[in-house]
């Protein structure tokens, strides 16, 4: 078997030879920030309509008593999974990998916690059983993309089901044909389409929900005896052939194997300070930095020019009658941003959506190709520039190479736990909030999910 063909099968024995061994340090710290920053956004999100929906389907597919749905009580873990999984993503606030423009946590974490909390796992193996499959689905999201977003599928879903079943499959410790298996199956679940863009249609918030749910599901098949091809990744008709392209021109297999088990790409993976559409994130930046330096009144403003990547371009939106619609508006986040020093989630409701000052703002921003932001992306940056013509002729101009929260403009821990208090306090209250910032970065154990769950519920009752 040749080195091109033998990837799923390299990857299932990396796997596996992780399944007793500890995280570096740096990465175990890492790994809870990540835990941190999604449960701050599932909690966020449980309260929503979306979640509504998906917790009503989840419980009359997949009643049960083993894991838990937060906000929405105890399900079995394919149902937990799938609304952990919906909320992971619910309110765009969920951290990612720029390389691969996905969102690990929100496929990976909830796959993980539902199974451990089903079985009794300790939370050591959880903590490594998450990097391994959010490692995973990194390497592979990144190995396919562009081409793979530019084929019109959603990388989160897309890469996301193949690293929650490498996951499972670590905690039900399968060998490494059953990895290998669990990966084939998985990839025969791999989805996600990008057609939600033309009518904001909120099916993009389940697509890491259902990726989690497959990945338990993959996973779980393989140990029953199902088989899956074992060239999955590689195969001619497999997932990159199908999803990505030709090999050496759309997609590149060193991206998945090189310096696998040495180099953790995870700790490359960024956090919003916004939350929005990260591909709006660095022209969020390059305004609020020349509103802080100009002392920017808005009402001078006459035009916004932004220039960025090409992905990019295409969320000039300025229809803002959904909450999905202004999350993925250049236009919309830069006037808010103009308006009010910051982008937050009340931002994005009804009331602040139809602020005449916000969208006569809007209306002036362009939004355009720039060659050499497109050239670095995704591989180098995530750039774009921002020029204001103000009513007295001055055109100011800013330039951001690596938007706010990314390994190289990194967002610290308080700032972090800034973020999560930011997304809860109305939800579960200051002491809700703090207990979860505690136990995110203690990690002992999964009954504090049951705890969040419960705060939610009993707030709810309250305000009913």
């Amino acid at each position: 078997m040749t080195e091109q063909a033998r990837l799923t099968w390299d990857v299932a024995e990396w796997v596996v030879s992780r399944q007793r061994i500890a995280l570096p340090e740096n990465l175990d710290h890492h790994v809870r920030r990540m835990i941190l920053d999604h449960l701050a956004g599932v909690v966020a999100s449980s309260v929503g309509p979306v979640s509504a929906t998906v917790a009503l389907h989840a419980g009359r597919t997949y009643p049960g008593q083993s894991a838990t749905a937060i906000g929405h009580g105890r399900l079995a873990p394919l149902g937990a999974a799938v609304v952990n999984g919906t909320n992971g993503h619910g309110i765009e606030a969920d951290e990612g990998y720029t390389p691969g423009s996905m969102h690990p946590t929100s496929v990976v974490l909830p796959a993980v916690f539902a199974v451990a909390q089903e079985r009794g796992i300790d939370t050591g193996r959880v903590l490594v059983a998450a990097a391994v499959g959010m490692e995973l689905a990194c390497r592979i999201a990144a190995a396919g993309h562009p081409a793979t977003r530019h084929n019109h599928f959603h990388n989160t879903p897309l890469a996301g089901v193949v690293g929650a079943a490498a996951a499972v499959s670590m905690l039900l410790e399968l060998d490494v044909a059953g990895v290998a298996n669990a990966l084939g199956i998985a990839v025969s679940h791999a989805g996600g389409v990008f057609e939600f863009l033309s009518g904001s249609a909120e099916v993009k918030r389940l697509h890491p929900g259902k990726a989690a749910r497959d990945g338990i599901v993959s996973a779980d098949l393989a140990q029953a005896g199902l088989t899956g091809p074992t060239t999955a990744l590689e195969g001619k008709d497999g997932y990159f052939a199908a999803f990505a392209g030709v090999q050496g021109t759309d997609w590149f297999p060193q991206i998945v194997r090189d310096g696998l088990g040495e180099r953790w790409v995870l700790l490359d993976t960024y956090v919003k300070p916004y939350p929005c559409c990260r591909h709006l994130h660095g022209a969020i930046d390059a305004v609020l930095a020349l509103r802080e330096e100009h002392a920017i009144d808005p009402a001078d403003v006459e035009e916004i020019r932004v220039g960025t990547f090409g992905i990019a371009t295409g969320h000039a939106g300025t229809v803002l009658d959904t909450v999905l619609q202004a999350q993925l508006s250049i236009p919309y986040t830069l006037a808010v941003a103009l308006l009010r020093g910051t982008v937050t989630l009340t931002d994005f409701d009804a009331e602040h959506r139809a602020d005449p000052a916000a969208q006569a703002l809007a209306a002036k921003v362009g939004v355009e190709l720039d060659e050499e932001a497109d050239a670095a992306y995704p591989r180098t940056g995530r750039p774009a520039e921002v020029t204001l013509t103000l009513r007295d002729g001055r055109r100011l101009t800013h330039r951001v190479q690596h938007p706010y929260g990314e390994p190289d403009n990194p967002l610290p821990d308080a700032a972090l736990e800034d973020k999560a208090r930011s997304l809860v306090v109305q939800v579960i209250g200051e002491a809700g909030a703090e207990a979860l910032i505690k136990e995110a970065w203690s990690f002992s154990g999964l009954d504090f999910l049951d705890d969040i769950d419960r705060a939610i519920r009993d707030r709810a009752a309250q305000r009913a």
